[in-house]
């Protein structure tokens, strides 16, 4: 990891800063051509009521509408937190290149643990699991306080759980 990938998560938590000024689950993601264009950005949009609303969900199918197979395979995704289960097999059955993330999974598990969050609907796996052919880099350390107290505001801040991600539950 370099400080380009730290460039493109440091905007990824800005997104997930973003999300959660909007009453969303703090989660971050850009998608970044293989010559370091910035293709799209989004952040958490599941406080709508549809919980797939990933915006890494949301890159894969851009990309898949956008973007040829050669270029999906050259495009590194940034990510404020490893992908969930969901986001992982779309970021591989899309043909989506590498995946750089700022917090693990196993990280946010234990966060929330500490919080008293219920565990979530669906297991929590690192993405070499679900996509085994997916180039994935990450944790990075130095962005783990900013993304941890993003989480932490989220699930102490009197959000209404039917509004976030998983009910209340980590889904990352």
């Amino acid at each position: 990891m370099d400080e380009v990938d730290l460039r493109h998560l440091r905007r990824c938590v800005e997104l997930a800063a973003e999300a959660l000024e909007k009453g969303d689950e703090p989660f971050g993601s850009v998608l970044v051509a293989e010559d370091g264009t910035v293709l799209a950005e989004g952040h958490n949009e599941v406080a709508s009521g549809d919980r797939t609303r990933h915006p890494e969900f949301e890159l894969a199918r851009w990309a898949a509408a956008h973007l040829t197979p050669a270029e999906r395979a050259a495009a590194t995704v940034y990510t404020s937190g490893e992908h969930c289960p969901m986001c992982a097999a779309a970021h591989a059955w899309v043909g989506l290149g590498r995946i750089v993330y700022a917090t693990s999974s196993e990280q946010l598990s234990a966060w929330l643990a500490e919080l008293d969050v219920p565990p979530p609907p669906v297991r929590t796996l690192p993405i070499r699991d679900v996509a085994p052919g997916v180039a994935v880099e990450g944790p990075a350390d130095e962005l783990a306080g900013q993304v941890r107290e993003l989480h932490r505001r989220f699930h102490r801040g009197g959000f209404s759980p039917a509004r976030c991600r998983s009910g209340g539950r980590p889904s990352v």
